[in-house]
């Protein structure tokens, strides 16, 4: 347990490096040309979720975000009584990533930002970011689970851009870009919000794929399943 929570941790501080981290760069090489700095913090955000899944699936199951990990426990993928451990080290992990991309760039390890990010609009979309995500996931890992890493990055760097939320998708991808000022940033006041439409989307797609499930199968089959 202590392994896979450190695997979640480090994974997960990465994964903030490269969110914050290629927003910081985008924002300063992009000349005040937003449409660019997005296209690099999505693009590299992406890349980094494929290699970091490849990298530290076989561990930890390379989680990186609570949303996921209460997914799984609710349809049993792992055990109620880790789920506790795996959220904590994401969180640690995820304000460990934005600190060491701070330092890369000369700033404050945290400050808090002042990008608004609020109202049903971007509710809505964070909603949608987080269903899709978790619904991409279980798609994958239930036929073609080998794809899961590749279908997770290519679906966080298309989400970044069809969600007027650029896809957080991650209550501790949230919580730690509110310590950070920067382009990836979210206002402390905006993230309660953004988490619990997170949250409410795990219940909706968890809900939404049992009863896909219990259609798909002939009696004998969700006996055998269960």
């Amino acid at each position: 347990m202590v392994r896979r929570a450190a695997t979640e941790a480090l994974g997960t501080a990465f994964l903030l490096m490269a969110v914050v981290g290629s927003g910081i760069m985008g924002e300063r090489l992009a000349g005040g040309n937003v449409a660019i700095a997005l296209l690099a913090n999505s693009v590299a955000t992406g890349a980094a979720l494929v290699a970091l899944i490849l990298a530290l699936g076989p561990i930890s199951g390379a989680h990186f975000n609570p949303a996921v990990t209460l997914a799984d426990a609710m349809q049993g993928g792992i055990a109620w009584r880790e789920a506790p451990a795996y959220m904590v080290a994401q969180v640690v992990g995820a304000f460990g990533g934005v600190a060491a991309a701070h330092v890369m760039f000369g700033l404050p390890l945290f400050f808090a930002s002042h990008h608004v990010r609020n109202g049903g609009a971007q509710l809505w979309s964070e909603f949608i970011a987080t269903f899709g995500l978790l619904s991409v996931i279980r798609g994958c890992s239930r036929a073609r689970s080998y794809a899961v890493p590749f279908a997770v990055g290519a679906y966080i760097t298309a989400a970044y851009w069809f969600t007027a939320s650029t896809s957080f998708a991650n209550p501790a991808v949230t919580l730690a870009r509110a310590a950070s000022d920067t382009f990836a940033g979210i206002r402390p006041a905006d993230a309660p919000a953004f988490i619990v439409v997170q949250f409410a989307a795990v219940l909706a797609a968890t809900w939404f794929f049992r009863r896909l499930a219990a259609t798909q199968l002939k009696p004998a089959q969700i006996e055998d399943h269960a």
